[in-house]
């Protein structure tokens, strides 16, 4: 059993909310996609279980892991990509809640294999493009890795034939790259429709960075769930 300082029992909460508002707001179906968060002072990974409908999972069910992939509590199995969290949490300082699901739009540049340009300024919530990383089948270590390497210096990354990734400081900003790159995605994909959509320079997008240090980034007190 896991020391009651390491229960996380608020972050089993959240965990839970968010995969019901991912739900709610058509981001993903069913037991599509995964969350986490971590805790950097014990070092230890709340994540989903594998297999259950997010309108079921109950705070027993959230899984706790360490850094080195040991269960630490719960009685659940976890997702079976939560190596795709842990590396981002082992390996990067800026984030500490990661979101994996399979939104429409982004998921169909997923399968086209095409990132995600800088068709409208709200993409630099994750950066000034999201990347696409390349395919591997889903719970791998391999996928893992892929998902790593090509999320580096950003916030999203597609997932070949798959979905989206997402990370941030909290499960709140996680999610709001999530909406943001699928809105983007969206206006892209009915803009290419109809013609040749104009893709932001470089430039405008090193200034959109500037600028979402702060206004890209949504406080806590915005939470519901707070």
């Amino acid at each position: 059993m896991v020391h009651e300082g390491l229960s996380m029992y608020q972050d089993r909460l959240d965990l839970i909310t968010y995969g019901k508002k991912l739900v709610d707001t058509n981001l993903t179906k069913g037991t599509g996609g995964n969350l986490s968060v971590f805790n950097r002072k014990t070092g230890i990974m709340a994540i989903t279980p594998t297999g259950i409908d997010f309108y079921e999972i109950r705070p027993e069910d959230i899984v706790l892991m360490n850094l080195d992939g040991d269960v630490v509590g719960g009685h659940r199995k976890p997702s079976s990509e939560w190596e795709m969290h842990l590396l981002q949490y082992k390996y990067r300082d800026d984030i500490d809640a990661v979101i994996h699901a399979h939104t429409a739009y982004a998921t169909v540049f997923a399968i086209l294999r095409e990132p995600i340009p800088a068709s409208h300024y709200m993409i630099a919530v994750a950066g000034k493009d999201v990347r696409v990383a390349e395919y591997a089948t889903y719970g791998t270590h391999e996928l893992a890795v892929n998902a790593f390497e090509a999320m580096k210096d950003r916030r999203a990354v597609l997932l070949a034939n798959h979905g989206i990734l997402a990370g941030a400081q909290d499960l709140l900003n996680a999610f709001n790259v999530i909406e943001e790159v699928e809105y983007c995605a969206a206006a892209y994909y009915r803009a290419r429709c109809i013609g040749a959509p104009i893709i932001l320079d470089d430039e405008e997008m090193t200034l959109m960075a500037e600028k979402f240090k702060t206004y890209g980034q949504r406080k806590s007190s915005e939470s519901e769930t707070k």
